[in-house]
């Protein structure tokens, strides 16, 4: 079905409360666990169908923040969500306590319950009004963003347009741009700042009230990750400052060198050639037609992925005002499809996007065979890998985007890949200090930001640059308000895709199966077993990312 035409409508929550306390009261006295079973399908369904009005609700308000029905229908699912959670968990303790359990795992797989035990101690009733309000204040930044209207050169742009400025081959335009930018979050920080705060105290005492020291494992928990804790995220950041941040270094030097200026600034920072970076060629319809032919070309599976994709018209990607910025890949149950939303720029970014959340979709369209929600996607770690191993994967087709500044791009694509990972540790570092923190003020907030530029990204230099000189820019990166502790997410995924993109220079064909077995998979194994499964050294192994980066290295060198 087309996403245009599937219908909406509100869940009817009294309805579904019955139909979950009769699913609760009904499991424990089932007389066999194909019984108990029946039930747990029972439960998938209205599962999926809350989900699947719920992610409607919230595509479509973010296609148009100023959407005044949609505005409210979300309000209403930030209100609500944490009920219906309460009401799954009632359920999900039945199950966890199942008398035919060793039974059921047969038909579940034990992950599905080792899942089940992670969610059921990192929420309960106990913390519902302080959900209900960390939904309103993430959906509140969210659209605080999406108002943005700046007014550059001649025309008035979202956070999202002004990007293409940023990158520009002009030195003098790209600082101009930052400084509009900046001037944005300045006029906003007193907001930006008191949503933070507000979001820190809250997070904090959802973990108290649960029995968590912070909200650091609770936020772990929350992510289901079900195989490595904090000790392990601190250990993988002292090997990115060892072994990622004094190549991108090198990186960085060179970057310089080729741009003509002496020191590179901020400004500078994400912009790889004096005459702009590699951007695509043709417009939307053009580069949806390219990722067309490219997935067809790639696998049967792909293709006919890709295909069904594109008959449904399962993408918004074109920048509007009103639109909410950034991108994403989301699902929506009930019609197995997978729905992909961006903000097209002009910018080899379009070109991520159509591989990107792509990659997050074909594994979401894969998946979508499975009866439990709970095992069609993996923790997040193993689901970015997904994204980021297809941006890479799709490199023997990117003449069709790029026509003969295609190699131009990979040596660029490399690059910002690896130069992502420092940043990536620098957002989830911070993050983690401020859980631990909670007292902070938010000057002490922006200093510590500061700091950990100085040791992850040595190279950046802010000037005089408002607001991001005084450590305000991490108030941009909407993941640390809307979904915190994921970010460190990206970057073990950025190895693991990396380690496939080594795999793939020397048998692309053979590092391509490995893949689809990787993601055939879905949520029925631990990130780290996925890795096995693949064939992938961990991201946490002493001399992985040493062996990744000198891989880019020489690539880029050569």
């Amino acid at each position: 079905m087309k996403f245009r035409d599937m219908p909406y409508k509100r869940p009817e929550l009294e309805t579904l409360r019955g139909a979950y306390a009769s699913l609760t009261e009904r499991f424990p006295k089932a007389a066999s666990a194909d019984e108990q079973y029946a039930l747990i399908l029972e439960h998938e369904k209205l599962s999926d169908r809350f989900a699947t009005m719920e992610t409607l609700a919230e595509i479509r308000q973010s296609i148009n923040t100023t959407d005044p029905f949609y505005e409210g229908e979300v309000a209403f699912f930030d209100e609500n969500e944490p009920l219906v959670s309460d009401w799954q968990q009632c359920f999900y303790r039945v199950v966890a306590d199942s008398q035919f359990r060793a039974a059921l795992e047969e038909k579940t797989g034990a992950i599905f319950f080792k899942n089940i035990e992670i969610a059921l101690r990192s929420f309960s009733s106990a913390v519902i009004d302080l959900c209900q309000r960390e939904n309103a204040l993430t959906t509140e930044y969210e659209n605080l963003l999406a108002s943005a209207k700046i007014n550059f050169q001649g025309g008035v742009y979202n956070l999202s347009e002004m990007q293409k400025f940023t990158i520009g081959s002009d030195r003098a335009v790209r600082k101009a741009a930052w400084e509009k930018i900046a001037g944005f979050f300045t006029d906003n920080a007193a907001r930006l700042d008191a949503l933070y705060d507000e979001l820190v105290q809250n997070r904090t005492e959802q973990a108290h009230r649960l029995g968590y020291e912070n909200f650091v494992q609770l936020g772990y928990d929350r992510l289901g990750r079900n195989c490595y804790g904090p000790e392990e995220i601190a250990a993988f950041r002292k090997l990115v400052v060892r072994d990622v941040v004094p190549v991108v270094s090198r990186f960085k030097a060179a970057q310089a060198k080729r741009l003509g200026v002496d020191h590179l600034m901020f400004w500078d920072d994400t912009c790889q050639y004096p005459d702009g970076n590699p951007k695509p060629v043709g417009d939307r319809d053009a580069l949806v037609d390219a990722a067309q032919k490219m997935y067809r070309e790639m696998s049967p599976q792909t293709g006919e992925f890709f295909d069904f994709m594109k008959q449904n018209e399962l993408f918004d990607l074109e920048s509007k005002k009103g639109k909410a910025g950034g991108g994403y890949c989301t699902s929506i149950p009930d019609y197995h499809s997978p729905f992909i939303f961006s903000n097209f720029n002009g910018t080899a970014g379009d070109v991520d996007v159509l591989t990107h959340e792509a990659g997050h979709a074909f594994a979401d369209y894969t998946a979508r065979a499975n009866p439990l929600s709970e095992l069609r996607c993996p923790t997040m770690d193993g689901a970015e890998t997904h994204s980021m191993s297809m941006e890479l994967f799709s490199r023997p087709w990117d003449n069709l985007f790029f026509g003969d500044a295609a190699e131009r791009f990979h040596v660029y694509q490399l690059e910002t890949a690896f130069d992502f990972i420092p940043y990536g540790t620098l957002v989830d570092h911070f993050q983690t200090e401020m859980y631990e923190h909670p007292e902070l003020t938010p000057a002490q907030r922006h200093e510590k930001w500061l700091e950990l530029e100085h040791l992850y990204r040595p190279w950046i230099d802010f000037g005089e640059l408002p607001y991001f000189s005084i450590g305000g820019g991490w108030q941009r990166q909407h993941h640390i308000y809307s979904d915190p502790l994921y970010y460190i997410d990206y970057c073990l995924a950025q190895t693991t895709a990396l380690e496939f993109w080594t795999a793939s220079e020397k048998d692309w064909h053979e590092a391509f199966s490995r893949y689809l077995t990787f993601v055939q998979a879905g949520g029925t194994k631990t990130y780290l077993q996925l890795c096995q499964l693949g064939a992938l050294r961990s991201p946490f192994e002493d001399g992985t990312l040493r062996d990744v980066g000198e891989a880019v290295e020489k690539y880029t060198t050569k």
